[in-house]
């Protein structure tokens, strides 16, 4: 592997002036634990904005940090306050944030925030550009820099990326209100890697990708013209020692070397060793369902007082977007729910809840994990939530209980843990009881179950786990250019075709010759094929057949005066240049009345489908259906065809947004070859596009070329990745008499 690159927003240090001189000190996020293993490992840069804006800052102090942040191997992108706000505060937190935390209502669309994006992810892509080499490997962070994949990959192709979004990604009729939808879909899809924190985010985005812009998605790799994108999920770790090394070494400290807060937490439990603390740490946000918890736990000392004196909530709040309305309004709303909680229920030797808005140090907040009893992480939309993760990681006495909401992504690894729905207060309410009252035993089970998950699955094997991907999509990109018919590869072929005295070229229509559709009617030949379709054969040595799928009166009328051989409806009908039609096989449409019924019925069941009926054949087209709908009829047909065809000796073929049921035994393969008899061509060539054509693929002699029109796995020797390809090799192949 090459140098591999990170680019995020911030880069993994903070910049100081201490008597007027720059001093960097390391961020402890997970990310930048996870990423700084990863890109030095890999001897790469870390690119990204150093925290100061740069109309802050002379020009030589700048020029002072970049040279720090370069002995790091970090690349600074400078950004102005004006660029600062209007992207991240603006676009960034005031767009983006909200909308894919589901809270459309304090969505701001305002162009010149959108703007500004695009500036400032143009900004990152070309600092990017300007470090990274031929064949590197980039690894692009989060919703700041949705746009930057694309930018990178339209100027160096050949650079292999990998993004990953660490909030959620939102379901497809939130995405959809974005007025910039389609441009943020684009960007990302400039990566060749896509990463989410859970299945579900994963599936969001791809059914997004497929409704906006209908690309073919198989499991989860999407196939965009030339390229494969895969789009996956990995659940983000944390750095799992680090909090259990620090939870030890703080449980063997003396007493007289614990701090404050320790000794603080000691002495609330000496007044009464009967005592619980619930502990509720989140950033300051709306997203975190702060309001929601603190009801909750009001109504829990409301309803039951035998636990009023013996119970407390731990509540640190970490300030965030200071000056947004929203933000203000929020705390104003936690601080009266705190006051009131501790107004009712509270006396002088007694607080329900202590309420710190403030920052901690890394150890006190290990402390806090340490010493109590249950940990209530509820909120209402979080793209993984690390809290939940680091409190399990520093019980190191196997005890403690965490009452998690099914809403944060880290859900999907705690199974053990009390779920709640955390608009349900009543439901949380009585999962605070749950956890106060469960066994140790009970808790020890559930504990050491996410512990041993939580340490096997760290930052580290997330970032190795990522990077293994990576290195995997860019084996499946080569492997699709292994055949592909580069200039080279084109050369060789029509060396063969240039030789040979009788050449045989059988040509797919849809897909191949032309592109598809909603309506299959609109596909008739343009000029440019047409001549294209008469400069090929006007060689003698050249024998051109169209075999489609088509019925065999709209290949007659669309080819009609060129000197081609039609096969058509997949080997059933065969017309000689200058002959009739003639059926190469005995094919029944008898059955055609037992089976239509069941096609109508789920074209009025799927709006935008219709049924096409050929001569021994029934299309169900859903090119026009919605497109997840259209997917899952499909699949809901073939399973109930299933029973019906085999009673009929008739197949079921799925090609590019239809299924077509027709007589068994009949396919383009064996037309090819009955068509071939006696021919005693030198030169065999099949050019095909959908799953139809593997059996022209498979059955033409070894000999043969073969092409498959796409990304996808294939029989062919050969792989041409779009119609305009096509078109442009058959003009080669003209020239050629």
């Amino acid at each position: 592997m090459k140098k591999l690159h990170i680019v995020s927003n911030r880069l993994p240090y903070s910049v100081d002036f201490v008597d007027g001189s720059p001093l960097l000190t390391p961020s402890v996020g997970g990310l930048a634990t996870g990423m700084n293993s990863v890109y030095k490992e890999y001897n790469g840069n870390w690119i990204g904005w150093p925290g100061v804006a740069s109309d802050s800052q002379s020009p030589a102090d700048l020029a002072r940090i970049d040279a720090l942040l370069e002995k790091e191997g970090c690349v600074s992108v400078h950004l102005s306050n004006h660029e600062v706000e209007e992207f991240y505060e603006g676009f960034c937190n005031n767009t983006i944030w909200p909308l894919f935390h589901y809270f459309a209502q304090y969505v701001d669309f305002h162009a010149e925030f959108w703007d500004a994006y695009v500036k400032v992810n143009q900004i990152f892509a070309h600092k990017t550009l300007e470090v990274i080499d031929d064949g590197d490997y980039v690894w692009v962070h989060d919703y700041q820099l949705m746009l930057v994949p694309e930018m990178i990959k339209s100027k160096k192709p050949n650079i292999t990326i990998g993004y990953f979004l660490h909030i959620p990604f939102p379901s497809y009729e939130v995405f959809r209100i974005l007025p910039w939808r389609d441009e943020l879909l684009k960007g990302l899809l400039g990566a060749d890697l896509i990463g989410f924190h859970t299945y579900d985010y994963e599936r969001h985005f791809l059914s997004s990708v497929r409704r906006l812009f209908g690309y073919e998605i198989t499991f989860n790799e999407i196939h965009i013209d030339d390229r494969i994108i895969l789009a996956d999920a990995f659940p983000m770790g944390i750095d799992y020692k680090k909090f259990e090394d620090a939870a030890i070494k703080i449980n063997q400290t003396p007493l007289k070397e614990r701090s404050e807060v320790h000794r603080e937490l000691e002495k609330y439990f000496l007044m009464d060793p009967d005592r619980k603390l619930v502990l509720s740490i989140d950033r300051l946000d709306y997203s975190k369902g702060i309001p929601n918890r603190l009801r909750a736990f009001g109504r829990f000392l409301e309803n039951h007082p035998e636990y009023r004196g013996k119970v407390t909530l731990i509540l640190l709040s970490v300030p965030s977007r200071n000056n947004v309305i929203h933000y203000q309004r929020l705390r104003s709303e936690v601080e009266e729910l705190v006051g009131s909680i501790n107004g009712l229920y509270g006396n002088i030797n007694y607080t329900p809840v202590w309420y710190f808005y403030r920052t901690m140090p890394f150890q006190n907040l290990v402390e806090l994990y340490s010493m109590c009893d249950v940990a209530l992480i509820t909120p209402v939309r979080d793209g993984m939530n690390l809290v939940a993760k680091e409190y399990v990681a520093s019980r190191i006495n196997k005890t403690g209980v965490m009452v998690l909401s099914e809403m944060a992504g880290v859900v999907k690894e705690m199974g053990e843990a009390i779920i709640i729905n955390p608009n349900d207060e009543n439901q949380t309410e009585k999962a605070i009881l749950q956890a106060l009252e469960m066994p140790v035993d009970e808790q020890r089970k559930r504990l050491a179950t996410m512990q041993e998950r939580l340490k096997r699955y760290d930052v580290f094997k997330w970032a190795k786990e990522f990077v293994g991907s990576l290195q995997r999509v860019n084996k499946i990109q080569k492997d699709f250019l292994a055949k592909k018919i580069t200039p080279e590869v084109g050369k060789s072929i029509i060396d063969k075709f240039e030789n040979a005295g009788k050449r045989a070229i059988f040509l797919d229509y849809d897909g191949t010759l032309t592109g598809f559709k909603a309506d299959p009617q609109e596909v008739q030949p343009d000029a440019e094929l047409k001549k294209l379709i008469d400069e090929l054969t006007e060689s003698e040595k050249n024998i051109v057949t169209i075999i489609s799928g088509r019925d065999k009166e709209t290949l007659s009328k669309w080819f009609e005066g060129h000197q081609v051989n039609l096969i058509c409806e997949h080997g059933v009908w065969l017309r000689r240049i200058g002959e009739d039609w003639n059926m190469l096989t005995n094919a029944s449409n008898s059955w055609m009345p037992t089976i239509r019924p069941v096609l109508e019925s789920y074209v009025d069941r799927t709006p935008g489908s219709f049924l096409e009926e050929k001569n021994y054949s029934l299309v169900w087209h859903f090119r026009r259906a919605e497109a997840e709908l259209g997917e899952l009829r499909a699949k809901e047909l073939r399973d109930e065809l299933t029973e019906l065809v085999a009673n009929h000796n008739l197949e079921i073929m799925e090609g590019n947004k239809v299924v077509e049921v027709k007589t068994g035994g009949i396919n383009k393969g064996a037309a090819a070859n009955s068509f071939l008899l006696n021919m005693n061509a030198d030169f065999i060539m099949g050019i095909g596009d959908d799953w139809t054509d593997e059996f022209l693929f498979k059955e033409l002699p070894e000999t043969a070329i073969t092409v498959k029109v796409g990304i996808k796995h294939t029989n062919a020797a050969y792989k041409l990745e779009t119609v305009e390809a096509v078109r442009a090799f058959l003009k080669k192949l003209s020239k050629k008499k």
